[in-house]
Formats: structure tokens, C-alpha cells, sequence
């Protein structure tokens, strides 16, 4: 059982920015790798695995307080679904510069009518145990059984965690809207999306900075940083290399973002598969 934020440190171009990659409601971090690999010739990608259980922080807001103890703050972050309202308080605390959305949404409103059903989605997990179908239906492709765990809750302990978390959604306040922050976002949306549905990408860019690029692809469902990892990849490398240039210096600068530098330096944490780095630092 994750008693706290674990991270993958996947590695990459040292001069590149370091981007964090968030997954949604019952998604593993460990769905976002082949996206990952292929960032790695213009970015530094780390996985990000949530609490589970008792120790689950329960709404989006306590969540990415609960991230940003572990990793510090962050070039950039890659979010899916509910993991945009993670990002969207990161970004509105200064601890990251840019955020791309990918089948995401930062408050349910967003979402339209099937915002007000998102709560359901704890008990769905917990009763209706979903499985190949399910994740299958997320991808809008058939998933192998060895990566069902990926897309969809799976384990016991996975489920009455994804239970907890919906229910807290709207338990707390929302993010506050991007829009007048200085922090470079992108959006990007599945035309199959049957959770998140395409309607909604005018909606969240509504809530971004001015001027937000939004992409359409086709023939993607809810996960298309697993399902179409070279398509984003594609989108991601311009917009990430823009956010290249002295990052973390850039960040450390400000009050918020220094406070919370201050705070992860020094200190290392176990890397999943052996090893230890720097909170705050990647390595």
C-alpha cells in the first residue's frame, strides 16, 4: 500500500523541463510511460503514483499539497481527467509554470451534465469492478489485460480508494480559474472521449490563460496519452520545450514557489525501482 506520493524519475534531457505526469481518478501513473519514453529527447518525465487507503488524501486540494511535499516545485505538468483539478491547484499555488490537460477538466462544471455524475464514479469502481471492457470503453481501443491496471482501478484497495476521492470532489472548493495567471497551459481532447466529452474543451479553455491551444484527436477516447502516445507526444515537444529555459530557478524566485522550494530541498525520498533523488530536483 502507497502511503504517500511515490515517484518513477524515467530520465531524459538533463536541460530539459522537468514535467510531472498526473493520472485521474483510478488510473495508474504507470499509464502515462510509453508517453513518457518518447519525451525524453526534450524533457525529464516523472510518473506519479497517488496515496492509497486511509492515507489517500481525499480531495484534489489536499492531493497536490500531497504531491508537491514530494516532488517540490515543477517545470511543467501533463494531467489526465480528475488530475487536471490536481494540476489546476499547483498551478494557481506557483508550483509549476505550465500545465497540459489531456482529457481533463479542473471543475466538474466543465464536464457539463455528467459533472453532476461524477461522485458516481467511486461506487461504479467499487460495485461494478470494472475490468477489460471498461478500460477498453476509456481508450476507445481494445487494452490488453496486462495493462487493464493502467486505465482502470483493479485491486480492492485501488477501488475504495477511487471511492473516497469521488466523493470529495465536491466536497471542497474548485481551483481557481487559470485564466489570469501567467502559466503557459495546452489542452488536449479525444473526439471518442466518452467520460470527458469533446463539448467540454471550450469550456475548460474558457477557465485558461488567453489564447490556450486546444487539439482535437480523432479516434481517441479518455486516455489518449496511452492510447495515442506518439500523437501527443507530438503536441507536448513544442510546448515543452518552451518551457525549457532556467525552470526551476525561474520559479524558486517566487514567494509561493520559494516557500515551497525551500521546504523539498535537501531532502530524498526512494526511487520505486531502487535508488534515491533530490525532492524537488529529479535526480
Amino acid at each position: 500500500m502507497r502511503r504517500t506520493v511515490e515517484l518513477t524519475d524515467i530520465g531524459g534531457n538533463d536541460e530539459g523541463p522537468r514535467v510531472l505526469l498526473l493520472p485521474g481518478l483510478g488510473a495508474r501513473g504507470s499509464g502515462f510511460r510509453e508517453l513518457a519514453l518518447r519525451l525524453t529527447d526534450v524533457a525529464r518525465p516523472v510518473l506519479v503514483e497517488y496515496p492509497e487507503g486511509e492515507h489517500a488524501a481525499c480531495g484534489a486540494r489536499a492531493l497536490a499539497e500531497q504531491v508537491l511535499r514530494v516532488t517540490g516545485p515543477t517545470d511543467a505538468v501533463v494531467a489526465s481527467s480528475f488530475g487536471g483539478m490536481v494540476a489546476a491547484h499547483l498551478a494557481a499555488g506557483g508550483a509549476t509554470r505550465g500545465v497540459a490537460f489531456l482529457g481533463a477538466f479542473t471543475r466538474t462544471a466543465q464536464v457539463g451534465p455528467r459533472g453532476r455524475l461524477i461522485a458516481m464514479m467511486g461506487p461504479i469502481a467499487v460495485l461494478g469492478r470494472p475490468g477489460r471492457v471498461a478500460a477498453s470503453l476509456a481508450a476507445w481501443r481494445p487494452v490488453p489485460s496486462a495493462q487493464v491496471a493502467d486505465v482502470v482501478p483493479t485491486t480492492a484497495l485501488e477501488r475504495v480508494t477511487t471511492l473516497r476521492r469521488a466523493f470529495a470532489i465536491h466536497a471542497e472548493p474548485p481551483p481557481p480559474d487559470l485564466r489570469p495567471l501567467k502559466v503557459s497551459c495546452l489542452c488536449i481532447q479525444g473526439d471518442r472521449d466518452v467520460l470527458v466529452p469533446p463539448s467540454s474543451l471550450e469550456r475548460l479553455a474558457a477557465s485558461l490563460p488567453e489564447g490556450t491551444p486546444r487539439h482535437l484527436l480523432r479516434g481517441a477516447g479518455h486516455v489518449p496519452y496511452f492510447s495515442h502516445p506518439e500523437d501527443c507526444a507530438r503536441l507536448l515537444t513544442p510546448w515543452l520545450q518552451a518551457l525549457a529555459p532556467a525552470g526551476l530557478a525561474a520559479l524558486a524566485a517566487s514567494e509561493v514557489g520559494s516557500a515551497a522550494w525551500q521546504g523539498a530541498r535537501g531532502q530524498r525520498i526512494q526511487r520505486p525501482g531502487g535508488g534515491v533523488y533530490g525532492r524537488g530536483r529529479g535526480k
